[in-house]
This record gives structure tokens, sequence and C-alpha cells, in this order.
């Protein structure tokens, strides 16, 4: 009986060891992460504020948005020229009906576009607007570059890890960075296109036609006025 007890305490000071040396080995571990991810974030945004990033960037990170109402003879006919631009302006259409027409074309090119759709119809209004992105861009890119250098040290510290245990919070937390990771690639490769390609939205209104008796009162009007009113 005492044999047995004292196996028992062993075994249970071995056990309550290595969970402890786990818990050291992990805690350890991520407040290594922590003060390095600290360091980095530190380093970045030292290096956004000194490498001139900011204003690098926001030179040429400008989302230009074009907004136009336009009243044409037939709606399809004129859906039919916007496809025909976005073309020829490298670009494409985003969206396409009988009111509404969205369409992409090379930023570079979006004043020539512009004048190319204003001659489809009568301009009832017309807008054009710039966002500078660089400042938003460039805290992604900050982001993304922390996250790659913690994936890389979750990385390390996978290889070394004794237990299931630490091996499973590891590969949690390289999860969670990954999602982080993708996150901030697609929210900078969206930017990307959007700086590259110019958004235009074309309202179409179509323009209305008189009935039988309206031109029959056009056709007095014109005569009246051929009659008075000649040079």
């Amino acid at each position: 009986m005492t044999l047995f007890s004292n196996n028992y305490s062993d075994l249970r000071y071995i056990t309550n060891t290595n969970y402890l040396f786990m818990k050291t080995f992990i805690f350890a571990a991520l407040a290594a992460l922590f003060f390095a991810s600290c360091g980095s974030q530190k380093s970045a945004s030292h290096a956004y504020s000194n490498s001139g990033w900011k204003s690098d960037i926001s030179d040429q990170y400008i989302i230009y948005t074009s907004t136009i109402n336009l009243t044409v003879n037939q709606p399809d006919s004129a859906n039919v020229q916007l496809a025909k631009i976005a073309s020829k302006y490298r670009g494409y259409l985003n969206e396409s009906g009988t009111s509404q027409t969205i369409l992409r074309v090379d930023s570079q090119s979006l004043d020539s576009a512009l004048v190319d759709i204003e001659a489809l119809g009568e301009v009832a209004y017309k807008n054009v607007q710039g966002r500078d992105v660089g400042e938003e861009y460039a805290d992604y890119a900050i982001r993304l570059d922390n996250a790659e250098k913690a994936r890389s040290r979750y990385l390390e510290l996978l290889a070394r890890a004794e237990t299931v245990e630490a091996a499973l919070l590891v590969e949690k937390e390289l999860e969670r960075l990954n999602g982080t990771i993708e996150l901030m690639k697609g929210k900078m490769t969206r930017i990307d296109h959007l700086v590259d390609y110019s958004t235009i939205t074309v309202s179409l209104k179509e323009k209305k036609k008189p009935g039988v008796i309206g031109y029959v009162a056009v056709g007095c009007y014109k005569g009246i006025k051929w009659l008075f009113v000649r040079n």
C-alpha cells in the first residue's frame, strides 16, 4: 500500500512538472513574440514616417470616381456605346442596365472617356471626385509585413514544440495570422485595382418623345416660326 502511494505521488509530481514546463514554454514563447511584434510595429511605424512612404504613395494612390446623368434617345443603344468606350480605354463594364450603367476605364484615360460619354446624349449632371488612399494603403502594408514576420517566428516555434498541446496552440495562432495576411493582401489588391481603373457611373434617362398630337403641335410651331422669324 505504501509502495503504491509513493508511485502515485511520483506520477503526480512528474505530470505536474511536465504541465508546468509546457505552460512556462508556451508563455515564454508568446511573450517573446509579443515583444518582438511590438518592436516590429515600432520599427515599421518609424520607417513609415521617415522613409517617405506617405508622400510617395499619396501622390500615386488616388481613386477617381465620376457620376454622369445622361438623357439619351435609346438607353439600350447608349449601353452598347458605353461598352465600346470601356473597351476603347482598356476597361470593362461592371454593371449594365436601362437606368444605370457602371464602367471602369484606365485612370490615365478618364478625361477622354468622359468626353466620349458626354457625346452620347444631353448631360444633366456631372461630377468627378478623387480620394487619396495612400495612407490607408501604407497602413495595410505595415500590418501585412508585421503579420508575415510573426508567422515566420511561429513556424520556428512549431518546429521546436515538444508537446501536442504546444503545437496546437501555435497552429491556432498561425491560422489567425494566415487569415490576417490574406485579408491585408486582398485589401491592397483591391486598392491597386481601383487606382488603376477609374469608376464611372452613368445614370441613363430616356428622352421623352411627343405623341401624334405633339408632333402636329411641333409642326405648327415650326411653320409659324418660319413665317414670322426668317433671316
